[in-house]
C-alpha cells in the first residue's frame, strides 16, 4: 500500500522530469561555448555597469537603455551570474539554459490545463466537455502535454535564444510569461481566488520588465477567456461576461501600454522602410517561422535585410498568398476546428512585435523571434496528439511523438555548436548566405584580431562590394591598411564610415589610430574624445588615446587612460603591454615590469610583451 500511494505521488512528475532532462540534454553543448562577436562584446565584455548588484549596478540597470532595451530585471540575472562566475561564460549559459529548462516544465503544466479531458474535443471538435480528465485519459493527456512542450523546448529554433548570452532577456521573459498563464488560468478556478490574479498582474509586470516583446499577453489571455476558459460565450448574459473579462485583463492593458511608450523611448531604430516594405517584410518573416518550424533545416544567425525590398517580388508575393490561405482555412473551420483559430490568432498576435514593423538591426528574420510565438504552435499540436490518441492506436502516435522528438534533440544538439565561438557563428552565416556583407565584414574583424591581414583586408572588401552602405565594411577597409602601414589611404574609408553611420566610435578610434601614425597628435586625441562621446565604454579608444600619448613623450598623461580602458574591461592584454611601456620610457622601471607580466598573463603568446619584459628586467639589475 505504501509503495502504490508513493507510486500515486511522483506519478505526476514523471513527465514533466522528462521534459526537463531532454531540454537539458538537447542544449548541453552550449554550456561549452564562449562569448561572440555580436552584441556579447558591448553587453559584457566591455560594459563594467552591470558587474555585480551594488547600489551603483541596480541604478544603472533600472535606469539605461542599453543598445535600445529596457530589462532591468535581465540585467539583475546577469548581475548576479557576474558574481557568481565572474566573466566566464560557462556561467552565463548555465543560467540561460537552467530558466529555458524551467520554461518546458512551466508550458507541460499549462498544456496539461488546456488539454483536460473532454476539453480537447471541445476545442478541436466543437463538442462539450468536463474540465478534468477522466482516469484512463491521464496518460494521454501527460503525453501530449509532455509533446507539446518538449516540441517547443528542443525544437533547434530556440538555439538562438538559450545559446547566446545577450538572449537571456527572452528566456527570462517567458518565464515570467509562463509563470503569470499559470497563475492567471488558477485565478479562474472556483472557487476564484484574487491572490492568483494579483500574482499574475506582477509576474506580467516582470516579464515585460525581462523584455517588452510581451506587450501582446493581455491578446493572448483574452484568447484564453474564449478557448479554454469560455468565459464569454454566445448567449444573454454575454454583453456582461465582456464586461467582467475587460475589467479583468485592464491591469495588463495598462502595463503593456506603460511598456509600448517605454520601449518607444528606448529604442533608436536605424533607417526604416516604407510601408509596403514593411508590410513585405513582416508577411515574409511570419511565413518564414511556420516553414522553418516545419522543416528547421538551413538554420542561420543571421538572415540578411536584402538591400532592395521590392514588395512585389516573388517571395513576398508567396509570402501574402501563403498567410492570406491560412488565415482563410481559419476562418472557414473556426467553428469545426476552434483550436486552430486559437492558435492561428495567438501566433499572430505573439508574433506582432517581431515581425519588421520598426525595423532594428540587419535581420529580415531571427530564430530567436519565434521564442514566443511557437508556443501556440506547440499547444496546438499537443491538442492534435491527444485528439488523435483519443480516436486511434495510440502505440504508433506514441512512437512518431518520440521520433519526432528525438529527431529535434539530435537537430538541437547540432545547432548549439553554431553559437561556439565567434568563428563558427559567422562561419555559419557564410554557409547558408555567402552574399552576406554583414558575415564578410564581422570575419574580416575576426581575421584581424588573428594577425591575419591580407585575409581581413579583402574580406573588408568583398563586404564593401557587397554591400556600399555597410558602414562597418568601410571601417575595416580602413583598418586593414592601417594595419599594412597605409594610414593616409585608410583615413577616407575612416570618413567614409562615419558619413554613413555618424554615432560610430570605433570609426572615430581607428581614424585617431591613423592620424597618430602620421604624427598629427593633436588631430588624433580630438578623434579619441569623439569616439569616447558616442561611446564612454569604448576601452580601445582609451588605449589608442595613450598610445597616441606615449608617442608624443606624454607619459604622465597617457597612464589615466591606460587605467580607464582596465576598468572598462580588466583582461586587456593591450592596456597593461602599453602601460608598461608608458612606465619604460619615463624610467620607472619596477612599475613596467609589473604590468609587462600581467600582460603575458592574460596573453602568453605576446611576443611584444616577452621581449618589452625581458628587456626591462635587464635594465633594472
Amino acid at each position: 500500500m505504501k509503495q502504490a500511494a508513493a507510486r500515486a505521488r511522483w506519478a505526476p512528475w514523471i513527465a514533466p522530469c522528462c521534459v526537463a532532462l531532454l531540454t537539458y540534454i538537447a542544449f548541453a553543448p552550449a554550456l561549452r561555448n564562449g562569448f561572440v562577436s555580436w552584441d556579447d562584446e558591448k553587453n559584457f565584455l566591455a560594459n563594467p555597469h552591470y558587474r555585480g548588484l551594488g547600489v551603483e549596478q541596480l541604478t544603472w540597470m533600472w535606469t539605461t537603455f542599453h543598445m535600445g532595451h529596457y530589462v532591468p530585471l535581465t540585467w539583475m540575472t546577469l548581475g548576479l551570474d557576474y558574481l557568481l562566475w565572474g566573466m566566464n561564460p560557462l556561467g552565463y549559459h548555465l543560467t540561460s539554459l537552467l530558466i529555458h529548462v524551467g520554461n518546458a516544465v512551466a508550458l507541460y503544466f499549462v498544456a496539461r490545463h488546456f488539454l483536460a479531458s473532454g476539453r480537447t474535443r471541445h476545442l478541436l471538435d466543437g463538442g462539450a466537455g468536463s474540465p478534468r480528465p477522466d482516469a484512463d485519459d491521464e496518460p494521454a493527456v501527460s503525453i501530449s502535454a509532455a509533446f507539446a512542450a518538449l516540441l517547443f523546448s528542443v525544437h533547434p529554433l530556440r538555439v538562438e535564444s538559450v545559446a547566446w548570452a545577450t538572449e537571456r532577456r527572452d528566456v527570462l521573459s517567458l518565464l515570467f510569461a509562463l509563470l503569470c498563464v499559470l497563475s492567471y488560468l488558477r485565478s479562474a478556478e472556483p472557487p476564484a481566488r484574487r491572490r492568483w490574479y494579483w500574482m499574475s498582474v506582477v509576474l506580467f509586470a516582470c516579464a515585460l520588465l525581462s523584455k517588452a516583446t510581451v506587450v501582446t499577453l493581455p491578446a493572448v489571455l483574452l484568447i484564453v477567456n474564449v478557448r479554454p476558459l469560455h468565459r464569454i460565450t454566445a448567449g444573454n448574459h454575454r454583453l456582461a461576461a465582456v464586461r467582467r473579462v475587460s475589467i479583468d485583463l485592464l491591469p495588463f492593458v495598462l502595463l503593456s501600454l506603460a511598456t509600448v511608450v517605454l520601449s518607444v523611448v528606448a529604442l533608436h531604430p536605424g533607417e526604416q522602410l516604407p510601408l509596403g516594405g514593411k508590410v513585405a517584410v513582416s508577411m515574409f518573416s511570419l511565413c518564414f517561422y511556420l516553414w522553418k518550424t516545419i522543416a528547421p533545416t538551413a538554420l542561420s544567425p543571421l538572415y540578411e535585410m536584402p538591400r532592395v525590398v521590392d514588395p512585389m517580388a516573388a517571395r513576398y508575393l508567396a509570402s501574402y498568398a501563403t498567410a492570406l490561405l491560412v488565415t482563410l482555412a481559419v476562418v472557414v473551420w473556426r467553428h469545426r476546428w476552434p483550436a486552430l483559430a486559437a492558435a492561428w490568432i495567438a501566433f499572430l498576435v505573439l508574433s506582432l512585435p517581431m515581425l519588421g514593423i520598426i525595423q532594428n538591426g540587419p535581420q529580415i528574420a531571427a530564430d530567436r523571434y519565434t521564442y514566443h510565438s511557437a508556443l501556440a504552435l506547440a499547444l496546438l499540436a499537443g491538442g492534435v496528439l491527444n485528439h488523435a490518441m483519443s480516436r486511434a492506436r495510440t502505440v504508433t502516435l506514441r512512437i512518431a511523438s518520440v521520433t519526432v522528438t528525438l529527431v529535434l534533440v539530435v537537430l538541437t544538439w547540432k545547432q548549439c555548436g553554431v553559437w561556439r565561438d565567434s568563428s563558427s557563428l559567422w562561419a555559419r552565416v557564410l554557409a547558408v548566405d555567402p552574399n552576406s556583407a554583414y558575415a564578410h565584414s564581422a570575419a574580416a574583424t575576426l581575421l584581424f584580431q588573428g594577425n591575419h591581414v591580407d585575409e581581413g583586408l579583402e574580406e573588408s572588401r568583398v563586404a564593401t562590394g557587397l554591400d556600399p552602405g555597410l558602414a562597418e565594411a568601410h571601417n575595416n577597409v580602413g583598418v586593414g591598411l592601417s594595419r599594412q602601414g597605409h594610414y593616409a589611404d585608410a583615413v577616407p574609408h575612416f570618413r567614409r564610415a562615419l558619413d554613413l553611420k555618424s554615432s560610430y566610435d570605433e570609426a572615430h578610434s581607428n581614424w585617431g589610430v591613423a592620424l597618430a601614425r602620421l604624427g598629427d597628435a593633436d588631430a588624433a586625441v580630438e578623434q579619441f574624445r569623439r569616439a569616447l562621446a558616442d561611446n564612454p565604454d569604448n576601452a580601445d579608444a582609451h588605449v589608442n588615446w595613450g598610445n597616441a600619448l606615449v608617442r608624443a613623450g606624454r607619459f604622465v598623461e597617457a597612464i589615466p587612460h591606460y587605467e580607464a580602458a582596465l576598468a572598462i574591461r580588466p583582461d586587456d592584454a593591450d592596456a597593461h603591454l602599453n602601460w608598461g611601456v608608458a612606465l619604460a620610457r619615463d624610467s620607472r622601471l619596477s612599475g613596467a615590469i609589473e604590468h609587462f607580466r600581467r600582460a603575458l598573463a592574460l596573453d602568453s603568446s605576446s611576443a611584444d610583451a616577452r621581449r618589452y619584459l625581458d628587456r626591462a628586467v635587464a635594465l633594472n639589475k
